[in-house]
């Protein structure tokens, strides 16, 4: 029972990211310019972490949390609202 409550509680963690970071994207890039490549290998990453806290008991929640919070920020790095970002502040 702790352990299927421990994966819905990281499964709620992987929407919140995935909208969030949906949101930010479509704030941030102009209209026709969602980046969908990289929403799809967001979730398709963190699906992965879900197969792998299924398969792993001693995979604790806090560590998927906080890889899946830093595969996020690593996937988001690369899209193109924040590469102009960076090109702007390093110009």
């Amino acid at each position: 029972m702790k352990k299927k409550i421990s994966v819905l509680l990281f499964t709620f963690f992987m929407i919140l990211f995935t909208a969030g970071f949906g949101f930010a994207m479509n704030i941030s890039s102009v209209p026709g310019d969602f980046p969908f490549f990289h929403l799809g290998s967001l979730i398709i990453g963190l699906l992965i972490f879900v197969s792998l806290k299924n398969r792993y008991k001693k995979f604790y929640i806090s560590e998927c949390i906080g890889a899946m919070a830093l595969y996020t920020i690593m996937i988001s790095l690369f899209t193109n609202p924040v590469i102009d970002t960076i090109k702007m502040m390093v110009s």
